[in-house]
């Protein structure tokens, strides 16, 4: 070529390289050549557009599984994609290898790959020669080893049905893969089609509950337990001439039916159609026996852990409750999660109980284990528990006769001496007044996101796990629900899961709370997804991991009647308040009630004013158990739009002695207490009420009413 003439055209170029263009869409599946690559593929030598099963009939099954990985490594990190791919004819021989690039891109949104390239000619030892036949041997040995452990290896890990039909359906036999499977089940004597690859919806109804004496390859497959292989059209009209026009129209070239056997016992067939000529070479017999073999045994494992989640499913929906009717002005929302092992049942659970004069009763509870035996006692239990709600016995009453009962029925049934215990929590709720009474056998403490989505750790005093002691005490706790608050009881698996601790598993809850303003199903829903990803309202199917614990959740709301109700309603004040009892016998609960007040205050601008009002319920506190016989109870309340919010904390008792102001000395190891509220406090006082007092203080976020009074009179 002289300078300044024309450049050849670039296909004019490739084509006396001898080298092809291709493009393939994943998006479509279509996969178009122009004549040059045809011709390198064994095709007659003309653009065409082919699907992607045509052109994986045409490659080394070994080089198609290694092409999906390059693509994807090669579109990952942005480079060309470059493998060598050897060819096959119809009869599964090596015709010649090509080196083929591309350069991949990747949509993430559609999660599709679209990729242009080459595809070029190598020279390999000609088919026919000793050496090409030594190739081809080796290679057909070295492909069917590789297929059989990959088929193998796929099946093995489907759990279901439907994902060995998936595996089925992409498996890439060496140099003959089927674009038309279907898999035969048997129902008595009839044929059923369990699953098909490679036709439209629909056209399976002619073979379904197709009688087992039809003549019909499937069927003789089925009464036989013998393969039947029909290499064209022409042997599958002359021994199956009845049936042939239902085939026919399919336009298939190629058949090969062989027995799914398990345990010497046919349990169905599985065809496998070509759109071209196959032989069936003993060498490609043997690779279908081998695959028929290994999907019996993949869909006789499948069809019986189907079975046995069928059975859980139906064991668990038996055992978990129904949430009662729709109660005014509460909401009630409940999820159970069981573990990812075993039968997945065993002992969590939750409950729901109606009881006179419109009340109601939430249980949550768990037994000790993980299996069988614990749903059974755990299903006695909830009768029992149910038993002694309806009548009528208070909380502690309940646990009480329940502990008794269980301590009986765990040491009488266990098998191997050792009885098993459940911690359980109960909890009687009056939907008038939203107070709550609860009693706690063992079990993690309740907790309360209020309305302003502060969530709260609810310290109660408890007794032991039911069954340990049979004559356990189980005090009785009263809270009272403000309109918008959310009481939580759960198991311990939502806290404890991931490597979780209950301090560090119930920040990762808190976070959900206290960031949560949907309604109560979303926010069960968000729970449980923190933990284990999506659920449904009862999940007893397989999820992505395995579970350490069973999960029960339930939550119950107060409706806040006052938000969104129509015109002539009034926002409340925002109002944010705790309770707790601190026993003469319970010193300890004085840390408790720090920690409780720390967390009511956690967004409190003022690190300062919150340390001074937790350093002064102490000081209120041990005032009582120390200069008292009686027990305190705290009330803690925040009230006020932020900025100008107002803290009241107030310690009530029975004594009747009022504490007064004294002047201790440098060595007095007491005397400090009224000092500290006088210099610390905003405002504060001693009230008598009737049988007892109650000495309270104030804080203000803001200098506002009140800010001046501080030290006020003790007898306020």
């Amino acid at each position: 070529m002289r300078t300044g003439e024309p450049l050849p055209a670039v296909e004019d170029v490739l084509t006396a390289l001898a080298t092809g263009l291709w493009h393939w869409d994943t998006a479509t599946g279509l996969v178009s050549v122009d004549a040059e690559a045809a011709r390198l593929l064994g095709l007659p030598a003309r653009p065409a557009a082919l699907t992607e099963a045509q052109v994986r009939a045409r490659l080394h099954p070994v080089d198609w599984n290694e092409i999906t990985g390059v693509i994807r490594l090669a579109a990952a990190e942005g480079t060309l994609a470059e493998i060598r791919v050897r060819i096959m004819d119809e009869l599964g021989h090596v015709i010649g290898v090509v080196r083929s690039r591309c350069k991949p891109s990747f949509d993430d949104r559609t999660k599709t790959y679209e990729l242009t390239g080459t595809i070029q000619e190598i020279a390999e030892p000609r088919p026919g020669t000793p050496a090409g036949r030594r190739t081809v041997t080796g290679d057909w040995r070295r492909s069917r080893e590789a297929f059989l452990l990959d088929a193998g290896r796929a099946l093995a890990e489907a759990r279901s049905t439907q994902e060995v039909l998936r595996v089925a359906a992409g498996l890439s036999m060496p140099g003959f893969s089927p674009d038309g499977l279907a898999v035969f089940g048997v129902e008595g004597d009839r044929l059923t089609i369990i699953g098909h690859h490679g036709h439209q919806t629909g056209a399976e109804d002619p073979f379904t509950h197709m009688s087992l004496d039809t003549a019909y390859p499937a069927a003789e497959v089925v009464r036989t337990g013998r393969a039947v292989y029909l290499s064209s059209p022409e042997q599958y009209r002359s021994r199956y001439p009845l049936t042939w026009p239902l085939a026919e129209r399919f336009r298939r070239q190629s058949w090969a039916f062989l027995p799914l056997t398990v345990a010497g016992h046919p349990m169905g067939a599985w065809m496998a159609a070509f759109a071209y000529p196959v032989a069936f070479t003993p060498d490609e017999r043997s690779v279908l026996t081998t695959v028929a073999r290994m999907l019996a045994q993949a869909l006789s494992r499948a069809g019986a852990a189907e079975t046995q989640r069928e059975l859980t499913d139906g064991l668990q929906r038996s055992m978990l409750p129904v949430l009662g009717p729709e109660i005014p002005g509460m909401s009630v929302a409940a999820r159970y999660v069981p573990t990812g092992g075993g039968l997945q049942v065993g002992g969590d659970w939750y409950d729901m109980i109606s009881l006179p004069r419109g009340r109601f009763a939430l249980v949550i509870g768990d037994v000790q284990g993980h299996d069988v035996r614990a749903a059974g006692l755990m299903g006695q239990l909830r009768i029992a528990l149910r038993a002694y709600a309806s009548e009528g016995h208070r909380p502690d009453a309940v646990l009480s006769r329940a502990s008794r009962f269980f301590h009986d029925i765990s040491a009488s049934g266990s098998d191997d001496g050792d009885p098993r215990f459940a911690t359980c929590f109960y909890v009687e709720v009056d939907p008038a007044t939203g107070t709550v009474e609860s009693a706690r056998a063992g079990h993690l403490d309740p907790v309360v996101r209020m309305a302003d989505g502060t969530a709260l750790i609810r310290a109660t005093p408890g007794g032991l796990p039911l069954g340990i002691a049979p004559d356990s005490d189980f005090p009785t706790t009263r809270l009272a629900l403000e309109p918008g608050d959310t009481l939580m009881l759960c198991t311990d698996g939502l806290v404890e899961t991931g490597g979780h601790d209950l301090h560090s598993g119930w920040d990762r809850l808190r976070v959900i709370l206290e960031s949560h303003d949907g309604d109560l199903e979303e926010l069960a829903d968000s729970l449980v997804q923190a933990v284990h990803g999506p659920s449904s309202h009862h999940t007893t199917g397989p999820l992505a991991d395995r579970r350490e614990d069973d999960i029960a959740v339930l939550l119950l709301r107060r409706e806040d009647e006052g938000c969104g109700c129509g015109e002539g309603i009034t926002a409340r004040t925002p109002v944010r308040r705790t309770m707790l009892s601190v026993a003469q016998a319970e010193p300890e609960r004085i840390a408790a009630a720090r920690r409780h007040l720390g967390d009511l205050l956690h967004d409190w601008p003022s690190d300062e004013q919150r340390d001074s009002a937790v350093l002064l319920l102490s000081e209120m506190l041990t005032n009582v158990l120390v200069h008292t016989d009686a027990d305190a109870l705290l009330v803690a309340e925040v009230t006020g739009t932020p900025g100008e919010r107002r803290i009241r904390v107030e310690v009530k008792d029975s004594g009747d002695d009022l504490p007064h102001r004294r002047r201790p000395g440098e060595m007095a190891s007491s005397g400090r207490g009224l000092m500290l509220i006088e210099l610390l406090a905003d405002a504060w006082g001693v009230a008598p009420r009737g049988q007892g007092k109650s000495i309270w203080f104030e804080l203000y976020e803001s200098a506002g009413p009140g800010a001046d009074s501080a030290g006020g009179s003790a007898a306020a």
